[in-house]
């Protein structure tokens, strides 16, 4: 690590390494001090950038929702007026970036660590549903340029379906289990078409 880290570099580091704190140790394991020895930082330094454990944490959510964002680049995001398997392949293509890669896995423990934590703290669950926010609204609209008759309530259960697969596959049963592309790409266009036509398709539109 570089001798000094200052600014947005340093602000960047320590919501990183919280997020590897609590992928690797859990809530109990993030602390200020031990930010600090992870990141090789002097001691105090993530007190004086985030003065509260809370501060802390909202740092750590706004990290969380900047890094799964960079998942897909702007290029590969599926088109909102695409067809309904043009968004499975671009939902599947998430997916499976999550499951196969270490960082991404780790992204998603941490992303469950911060839940549970925002179900206990109100003042988190503001920021915590605000950063999901960003990823919801963007999901309706492409539902609704699908077809979807009810966008909002289709959102949800394409969202639950895929936060369930991606629990079961990085801390549930199936954590030795990865699909490949292909597996979720027909996953998604089973749901996405039963949801909207009631039939389910594998094949291309």
């Amino acid at each position: 690590m570089p001798a000094r880290v200052t600014g947005s570099a340093r602000t960047e580091l320590i919501a990183d390494t919280a997020l590897a704190l609590l992928a690797e140790r859990g809530m109990r394991g993030l602390t200020h001090r031990a930010v600090d020895e992870a990141a090789g930082l002097p001691q105090g330094s993530t007190s004086n950038h985030a003065r509260t454990r809370l501060a802390l944490l909202e740092a750590a959510v706004r990290r969380q929702a900047e890094r799964e964002s960079e998942v897909l680049t702007p290029a590969e995001l599926p088109d909102a007026a695409g067809s309904r398997d043009t968004l499975a392949d671009g939902l599947a293509l998430t997916l499976h970036r999550y499951l196969s890669g270490d960082d991404y896995r780790d992204l998603l423990v941490s992303r469950y660590e911060l839940a549970l934590e925002a179900t206990r703290r109100p003042e988190l669950r503001a920021h915590y549903d605000a950063a999901g926010a960003q990823f919801r609204e963007p999901l309706i609209r492409m539902m609704a340029a699908a077809g979807s008759p009810d966008p909002a309530r289709h959102t949800l259960s394409l969202v639950a379906w895929s936060e369930g697969l991606m629990f079961s596959c990085a801390a549930g049963s199936y954590h030795a289990t990865t699909p490949t592309w292909e597996e979720l790409r027909i996953g998604f266009r089973e749901l996405l078409h039963g949801m909207l036509d009631g039939g389910a398709a594998t094949g291309s539109s």
